[in-house]
């Protein structure tokens, strides 16, 4: 058993001890083959929420700075995820991103880059359209809510509710030419649209108006 499947058991053991939580549309989930999940990002364990539930190997994007913490970078680097640096092209990480994904196995990804201090979706980083493309791997999205309450739920002694959904699974195509920094940033926005729709109204912030989403 990897070390990652192990952790993997024991966050499930110690979800069910703090957390009421929900699952919807695991059966969007290949088994197989390259994979990127896109989710919202509000609170410091989202992206171990969402890895929780998949039961395939997942590699994660993690900020530099969490590195900087001994005993952080020993788990994240035995679990599996690799360091981005933020607010710049990090050519390393867009090599590792994409190996990951040439091996066949799954992305996780926050495309908003940081924590929301709202609770709502931010605006999306681009980066990661230029890795769907590159790559041509099938997305899917997951939304998560209710996390945010966590901790003033566990001083009070209660599980929190949390639900997670995964959506339909989509993939960008590159058309002709090379792709301009408006075709990129458009990918991005239907890509957290994709997000949106799935959370409930009131954590949908930027990307609240659906009306702005397009499959072109």
């Amino acid at each position: 058993m990897t070390f990652q499947r192990f952790a993997n058991r024991v966050l499930r053991l110690l979800m069910s001890l703090v957390l009421d939580y929900e699952v919807e549309g695991l059966e969007n989930l290949p088994e197989e083959g390259a994979l990127i999940v896109v989710q919202n990002h509000m609170i410091f364990i989202d992206t171990v929420l969402g890895s929780a539930f998949i039961d395939r190997e997942i590699v994660g994007m993690s900020k530099a700075e969490n590195y900087d913490n001994p005993l952080l970078a020993i788990f994240f680097n035995l679990y599996g995820t690799f360091p981005v640096r933020r607010g710049e092209v990090d050519r390393q990480a867009l090599r590792t991103a994409l190996k990951v994904l040439k091996d066949g196995k799954v992305l996780m990804v926050a495309p908003e880059g940081t924590r929301s201090k709202s609770n709502t979706l931010q605006k999306g980083k681009d980066g990661l359209s230029y890795i769907a493309v590159k790559s041509g791997a099938g997305i899917i999205p997951l939304a998560i809510w209710g996390q945010e309450k966590l901790w003033h739920q566990f001083r009070r002694l209660r599980r929190t509710k949390v639900k997670a959904v995964f959506g339909m699974p989509f993939v960008f195509e590159p058309g002709q030419g090379k792709m301009s920094r408006e075709q990129l940033a458009q990918m991005t926005d239907e890509m957290m649209y994709r997000i949106a729709a799935l959370l409930p109204e009131e954590y949908r912030g930027y990307y609240s108006d659906s009306s702005e989403a397009s499959e072109e």
